[in-house]
């Protein structure tokens, strides 16, 4: 991984922090800190500015915002068997490569669904280069109203879809979407055990990911609620290695071409607070106090 020091000699400067607003908050779209004589709270960052969008597409593969790309995709909807004649809702497509990947290699119809505008507009951009038509919807969630359309599609692909929000009314909006006899592939961060919100390590994690470390769920719960919402769960794995392993070839593939091609001092500057955030999540990942788990469930037949 992208340590401080490493980055400071790789980028040939110390990397400034993005700028920040008055109340210490990272600005991360670049917008100028307030003076003593403009005292006026900065608005919130924007979560996927275009230099963080531009840094993930590096890292994971255009269209991604999470480590595997096009590979895992491909590996989480094999137990779909995907094909013309069916129809998926893939929650968390990040900037569009999920979709592209998918309507691509199946033919399959998509639904794709983001929290976040940014990601929404990008996603819808790359449909529209890729010319996937009718073939792929971009959609705005909001996870505190999963209204999904009932029995509207054939399977769900759900890649983190809870980030902090109650986590059985999403689950029974998802199961609720998908037909009787279809499938869910869901991945989701967990924690088995509650985080200390007060722990160095997880507060700044907790921080930098936008999350409030005292709600992750652990994985056995997930795994009830999705039983309680009409599912039958077949599959539970931890894929914790797997996610470190692909975020580890990222970081390295990207370290290779900057080491001839230098960053400029703001993408440099996204680029450490982007290392740091998976530093962190690596070191609690590989001390066991977060774990990404992958369910495969089948939504239940009703008995006539």
């Amino acid at each position: 991984m992208l340590s401080f020091a490493f980055a400071a000699k790789l980028f040939g400067r110390s990397p400034a922090a993005p700028p920040s607003g008055a109340d210490g908050e990272t600005i991360a779209n670049g917008a100028a800190a307030e003076t003593p004589l403009a005292p006026r709270k900065a608005s919130p960052p924007a979560a996927w500015p275009a230099p963080r969008l531009a840094l993930a597409d590096q890292l994971w593969g255009p269209g991604f915002i999470t480590p595997g790309g096009e590979i895992e995709i491909l590996r989480l909807v094999r137990p779909l068997a995907l094909t013309s004649a069916n129809s998926v809702l893939i929650i968390g497509i990040g900037s569009g490569g999920p979709v592209s990947v998918v309507v691509r290699n199946t033919g399959t119809y998509v639904t794709g669904m983001e929290t976040d505008l940014s990601l929404i507009a990008a996603a819808q951009t790359m449909a529209k280069r890729a010319t996937l038509g009718r073939k792929a919807v971009i959609k705005l969630w909001h996870p505190d109203r999963p209204d999904f359309a009932p029995k509207s599609v054939h399977h769900v692909l759900a890649m983190e879809p809870l980030h902090d929000a109650p986590a059985e009314p999403i689950l029974a909006g998802l199961a609720g979407a998908i037909r009787p006899g279809g499938h869910l592939v869901m991945t989701e961060l967990t924690a088995p055990n509650p985080l200390e919100p007060d722990d160095p390590t997880v507060r700044r994690w907790a921080k930098l990911e936008r999350r409030n470390a005292t709600k992750l769920v652990p994985a056995v719960s997930l795994t009830r609620m999705l039983a309680r919402v009409g599912l039958d769960v077949r599959v539970v794995e931890d894929i914790s290695q797997r996610h470190l392993d692909a975020a580890m070839i990222g970081w390295r593939v990207l370290v290779r071409e900057l080491e001839e091609d230098k960053p400029s001092p703001m993408m440099a500057a996204f680029m450490v607070a982007e290392a740091e955030l998976w530093l962190l999540r690596r070191k609690l990942m590989t001390e066991g106090r977060l774990k990404m788990i992958r369910w495969h469930a089948i939504k239940r037949i009703p008995i006539v």
